[in-house]
């Protein structure tokens, strides 16, 4: 999982961005609770009155309240208020803190007073005259006030509180202030204030999901270049390590997966914290007394969670060995569908495509089953903590411990913590799949390329290049095998002369050809090319001196003309690639097609004929023009004739390039300067065609299967 996170360092800035939007998107969504909490209570319930401190007040009202206040407390509220001309007090500070102090300060006073007034026992004014003439002092005026809010017990918060705001109700009315436009003020303030949040929160969200979307897409295709280039960068060894298959899987399905969680990753798994450990401390601060509800459905939503994952973890992996399973076989049934029709094999293909099919689609149905659970087990949780929270704040509201707005905002914060855990809950189900998938991805990129570039080449010493090349004691086995392929080949290829390769289907022509241009290294001995030895050479300055064509003619989507250059379009002219194209006796079938050179090849040239193919890739070798030619086996789509002309062809361009042919038929090597036999990997012969018909058994044996009598007795002159 944390390679998912690991490629999130291509975008560090914009996560960075990101990351402060989403807190700016939490901010907003945990501030909007309070805000409805606060219509409830202070706006419905209290009329709009904030704050027991009133805004203003008249000059008896401050005597009176002053009488219950000691001297420290006195000079506070007198801090705190000034006259105007009408001699009314007007608060002169909006400090929360202040404001806060002076609640808790004035309210036990203004409970007294509105008490006193209702029972009419004991009125202000002679509560005043009682203290002016002596008969009661101000301690003892102290102490009635502690005893009055010791008798309350628990109650005495929410009474104070309900008496203080009827205090400073009929005070405003009493100043002539309309209590309705008052109350209406303070729910339109709080509704701006509200929909400002919800504005900023929504830009915030949008803004982030662009930016999210941005920054996933970028990593897709960083990861898809980077892997293409390391796919590229692989010798033999490490593609037969990887089926082409799943590496079309792990360049295309697994980056989708990844770019698609990275999205969720960015606008959910980030938020979800966030938002969680705000409402945590939202929570903490609504002293509701019900913060253990909120731990008890946190941790069932984690156990639910860490059951399901344990179940369907192990099918996360399987699935994309699977979809890896199902592009092979796909891939096998498309790409050779005439010889599956040939042989009539039709049915069972499609038994073989249907069983591919049913496992994957069974292993994703297992998953999907399991992640069915979670979202009704999430919402059977939230709902029932809903109901809990319900009853127990009932309960306290009964009691007067807990205001109605107070609950409707613990609610909403339960929710938002449990939603939080909901968000990473439905990201858990993309999650361990995206792990798996970046997990093959950065398998891929992690394999160490067998074939690398020394740090100092030795490219400046073939500045200018003769094609001399030297096989030396040459031994070669492939990665894990016990044997040779190839044991102790000493030949030497020059420059001007055609030097043959051929022997027995197995005995390591091909191999032997695929080490020149370093598809695979050599275990043992060397290879020179003018004396320097390839492996101290860059790849880029060894292949650029090879002329490859390979066994199998292989075309590129685009058309003829792309073909034939695909060494440069830059460097190879037009007259270069027409001449190329009449050595490899490609011009007729070129001129009679409509569009001639720019006529269009379909991908891996379907739409042209086997000897047609071999023709265009020996063109592509000639016309860019190389040092030494490279042919494995790539005249035997060739018609006899044609084989013929095309060397001969071949012979008079190539002068000064070495050719090596490698070869199952003698009437291709025949006229080699140089032929070399092959036999379980060991060369067992060395000469031309007469020498090797007179001193080499498997050369005689090769010969005398393919020409008749009359041809053996000829020999070079045929």
């Amino acid at each position: 999982m944390t390679k998912l996170f690991k490629y999130l360092r291509d975008v560090k800035g914009m996560v960075v961005l990101i990351i402060a939007l989403l807190v700016i998107q939490a901010y907003c969504d945990l501030a909007l609770p309070q805000y409805t909490s606060n219509i409830v209570d202070v706006g419905i319930q209290q009329g709009g009155i904030e704050y027991v401190a009133p805004e203003k007040m008249r000059p008896e009202t401050f005597e009176n309240l002053s009488c219950f206040l000691d001297d420290a407390q006195i000079q506070t509220l007198s801090a705190s208020y000034d006259q105007d001309a009408d001699g009314n007090y007007v608060l002169n500070t909006k400090k929360k803190e202040t404001l806060e102090q002076l609640d808790e300060m004035l309210g036990a006073p203004m409970m007294l007073i509105s008490s006193m007034e209702e029972s009419g026992k004991m009125t202000m004014q002679s509560l005043k005259g009682m203290m002016a003439s002596g008969k009661m002092t101000k301690d003892q005026v102290l102490k009635m006030k502690d005893q009055a809010l010791s008798q309350m017990g628990d109650l005495q918060e929410s009474m104070i509180t309900q008496k203080a705001i009827l205090f400073v109700k009929s005070e405003y009315e009493a100043l002539g202030i309309d209590m309705g436009a008052y109350q209406t003020h303070y729910l339109l303030k709080s509704g701006g204030i509200m929909l400002l949040y919800t504005l900023v929160m929504v830009a915030a969200a949008i803004l982030a999901g662009m930016l999210g979307s941005y920054s996933a897409a970028k990593i897709g295709r960083n990861l898809r270049s980077r892997i293409f280039q390391k796919v590229v960068s692989f010798s033999g060894n490490e593609l037969d390590h990887f089926s082409t298959a799943s590496l079309i899987t792990r360049s295309t399905n697994d980056i989708q997966q990844v770019q698609m969680t990275t999205v969720m990753m960015l606008r959910f798994v980030i938020y979800a914290p966030i938002l969680g450990i705000g409402g945590i401390i939202k929570v903490a601060g609504t002293r509701t007394g019900m913060g253990w509800i909120i731990g008890v459905s946190v941790g069932a939503s984690i156990l639910l969670v860490a059951a399901l994952m344990s179940a369907a973890m192990p099918k996360f992996k399987k699935m994309q060995l699977l979809v890896d399973k199902l592009n092979l076989v796909s891939r096998e049934i498309l790409t050779g569908l005439p010889v599956i029709r040939a042989f009539s094999r039709e049915r069972y293909e499609e038994k073989r495509f249907e069983k591919a099919n049913k496992d994957l689609m069974s292993t994703q149905l297992f998953t999907n089953r399991i992640m069915t659970f979670m979202m009704p087990a999430m919402m059977l949780v939230m709902n029932c903590t809903t109901v809990l929270i319900v009853w127990m704040g009932a309960k306290g509201i009964d009691l007067g411990n807990l205001q109605v707005g107070d609950m409707m905002a613990f609610i909403t914060y339960t929710m938002q913590i449990i939603m939080s855990f909901l968000m990473i809950t439905m990201m858990s189900v993309m999650l361990p799949r995206a792990g798996v998938a970046a997990g093959r991805i950065d398998e891929v990129m992690q394999t160490p390329c067998s074939i690398q570039d020394k740090e100092k080449n030795a490219d400046d010493k073939l500045s200018v290049c003769r094609g001399v090349l030297s096989f030396e004691d040459v031994s070669f086995h492939y990665p894990g095998a016990q044997e040779n392929t190839l044991h102790h080949l000493t030949f030497t290829a020059e420059p001007g002369k055609t030097t043959a390769i051929i022997g027995s289907t197995g005995c390591g022509k091909s191999t032997l050809i695929h080490l020149i241009p370093r598809f695979y290294d050599v275990t043992g001995g060397r290879i020179t090319l003018d004396g320097v030895d390839i492996r101290d050479l860059s790849q880029h300055k060894l292949r650029e001196l090879l002329g490859f064509v390979p066994q199998k003619g292989m075309l590129f989507s685009g058309n003829i003309e792309s073909n034939i250059k695909f060494a440069g379009e830059d460097t190879i002219s037009d007259e270069a690639m027409v001449e190329a194209a009449g050595i490899a006796q490609a011009v007729e079938f070129i001129d009679s097609k409509p569009e001639q050179y720019k006529s269009r090849i379909s991908e891996g040239g379907t739409n042209v004929s086997g000897g047609q193919k071999q023709r265009l890739s020996i063109a592509r070798a000639i016309a860019k023009n190389p040092k030494v030619f490279l042919f494995d086996d790539s005249f035997s789509a060739l018609d006899y004739k044609t084989d013929v002309v095309l060397r001969k062809a071949l012979n008079e361009k190539v002068q000064d390039a070495t050719v090596i042919i490698v070869a199952q038929r003698i009437s291709t090597i025949l006229h080699a300067d140089q032929i070399i036999v092959l036999d379980e990997g060991r060369i067992v012969g060395m000469g031309n065609h007469e020498e090797l018909l007179e001193n080499c058994e498997t050369y005689q044996e090769i010969a005398k299967s393919q020409l008749s009598e009359k041809e053996l007795k000829g020999g070079r002159a045929s």
